[in-house]
């Protein structure tokens, strides 16, 4: 546990140093202000770039609605020879870029739905580069196919140099890396721990690791890049792979904490949540672009739902006195603030951002780190618990086996020790004499004082090995292998010389006699004969020993 913790903390460190450098290059280049016109009949990219005037900068692009549009940008540094221009993707069926150079010529380049991959980048930017070898570029103009404009037509475009956009999928590659890293550590190490104690919220923690794995590898644009996918299906698969990283934190967190803090009314309140996000994101990706903005919006307001069970869930813990209730407000607070961002973006309350985009897989890095440090202090209560209970069931089970006066074995786990023990075994029978009237004497407290010194008395002498038991009243066992058997004149002998309370003087008969203990019968025929021999004792005059002669015990 303290090495995984160890691990946990480096895994942040690994994230944070990878998080600065991906923030200060997600802001590298030059930020290009754009202007809206929309695609009109005989419209052709040398008439729109010369007239500027028909494009509208000032209205913000969600009002303009889906349909077909041209994007012209601010003219660009001068001396721009190479580099390139990126664009956040966005759901549209096709992408055209003119680049216009110096001397008036234009190239063009463009990409569809289905070929977005050839041209997206880590963090699921689209970018177009230069022809190299031409004159300056002034100006670039897009047009925009098939925009539903959720969040605008053409999002965050940025001119980039060769470098910027090198160093940028180097990082943004570490960035990411170590966050699928992390999720596959965390997934294997908690699925060998499943393996090993079977805990419920195990399995619910190991799905929400495939989730956030699942929609970082979709949101990043790795996987149309990977396998050609369509972008617009790769949307439509971060859609339903957002959902299901939401619903899997709240499955995990009904599986992990204590049952009182999910009652009757929270369980189901996140149940509904639940299947809103559930149904909204599946129609999205289903129905899509039929009424998109409609299951769009349907999706925010769900959202909404499933980050507003979260404080509820705290509220609960704390209520409940939860021993996870700290971790847990520390792994939550960063994701649903982000997750507040990311609802008013959707919603366009705020503009869209890199960062507020982007924000999603480090705070969900954070939480599976934090909450991987709850499932460890979950699994060390677990053990804790375990360890109690172990030590309560052994206590429960010598109680269950010990004589409570002596501190001897009873009957019953006497029996259960000896008998199936190999070879021949020497028992010996040993009774107190006149116990009666010890009792008589110096009352039944100091009778069982006297028994507590007898027990003290076998176990010294016995020694290590010996089954040691009160069979009931003040009739004493003592079970050895044969050539290791007590001798009985030496235990009287010590019985004699053991302190009494009053110095009362104590004396014992014993009975022995040696055997086979490998079935009830055996232990019968041992038992009597000893019993025999004890009564041979008695009758002898007491305090003294007698033992059983083999030949009787074989003739039984």
């Amino acid at each position: 546990m303290w090495f995984f913790s160890r691990w946990l903390c480096a895994g942040l460190l690994l994230l944070a140093a990878a998080a600065m450098p991906s923030g200060a290059r997600a802001a590298a280049g030059t930020p290009l202000d754009v202007c809206i016109a929309r695609v009109a009949p005989g419209d052709t990219p040398a008439a729109m770039f010369a007239a500027p005037g028909r494009f509208n900068c000032a209205t913000p692009q969600t009002r303009f609605g889906a349909g077909d549009y041209w994007i012209l940008s601010q003219p660009l540094p001068g001396g721009t020879r190479r580099g390139a221009v990126r664009s956040g993707s966005v759901w549209q069926d096709r992408l055209d870029l003119w680049v216009r150079h110096a001397d008036g010529t234009l190239d063009h380049q463009f990409v569809t739905s289905a070929t977005t991959h050839e041209n997206l980048r880590l963090g699921a930017m689209i970018e177009f580069f230069f022809r190299p070898g031409g004159s300056p570029v002034t100006r670039v103009l897009w047009r925009t196919q098939g925009s539903v404009n959720l969040r605008g037509v053409l999002l965050g475009a940025r001119l980039m140099s060769h470098g910027d956009s090198a160093n940028q999928e180097v990082v943004s590659g570490m960035l990411y890396a170590a966050f699928g890293g992390m999720c596959l550590a965390l997934l294997v190490y908690n699925l060998a721990l499943w393996a090993a104690l079977r805990q419920r919220f195990q399995p619910a923690y190991c799905f929400l690791l495939l989730c956030l794995l699942g929609y970082a590898i979709s949101s990043s644009g790795a996987l149309g890049q990977w396998t050609g996918m369509d972008n617009n299906l790769r949307l439509r698969l971060n859609a339903v792979l957002l959902a299901a990283s939401g619903i899997a934190a709240i499955l995990f967190a009904r599986a992990f904490f204590e049952r009182p803090v999910f009652n009757r009314t929270l369980r189901r309140a996140s149940t509904i949540a639940m299947a809103a996000v559930g149904a909204t994101s599946l129609c999205y990706s289903v129905l899509a672009p039929w009424h998109m903005g409609l299951f769009d919006r349907g999706i925010s307001y769900s959202f909404l739902m499933l980050v507003s069970v979260a404080p509820w869930v705290l509220w609960r813990a704390w209520r409940c006195r939860s021993a996870y209730l700290l971790l847990f407000a520390l792994a939550w607070g960063v994701p649903i603030a982000v997750a507040g961002l990311r609802i008013a973006a959707a919603l366009n309350l705020i503009g869209w951002s890199f960062w507020v985009d982007n924000s999603t897989l480090l705070s969900m890095a954070l939480e599976a780190l934090l909450t991987s440090l709850a499932v460890s202090y979950r699994i060390l209560l677990l053990s804790r618990e375990r360890d109690e209970a172990r030590e309560q069931e052994i206590a429960a089970r010598l109680l269950a086996d010990t004589d409570p006066l002596t501190g001897l074995l009873n009957r019953r786990a006497f029996l259960r020790d000896a008998i199936g023990r190999e070879g021949e075994q020497s028992l010996l029978l040993v009774d107190v004499d006149h116990f009666k009237r010890v009792n008589e004497t110096i009352g039944h407290d100091g009778g069982d004082e006297v028994l507590r010194i007898v027990a003290r008395t076998l176990r010294q002498v016995a020694g290590a090995g010996a089954l040691i038991a009160r069979l009931g009243g003040e009739e004493f066992a003592v079970l050895k292998p044969f050539r290791e058997a007590a001798d009985g004149e030496e235990l009287l002998a010590s019985l004699r010389a053991a302190r009494m309370p009053f110095d009362l003087t104590v004396t014992a008969s014993a009975g022995a006699c040696i055997g086979p203990l490998e079935s009830e019968v055996d232990w019968k025929h041992l038992y009597h004969h000893a019993d025999r021999a004890l009564f041979e004792a008695k009758k002898a005059g007491r305090d003294r020993a007698r033992s059983a002669a083999r030949s009787l015990l074989a003739a039984a």
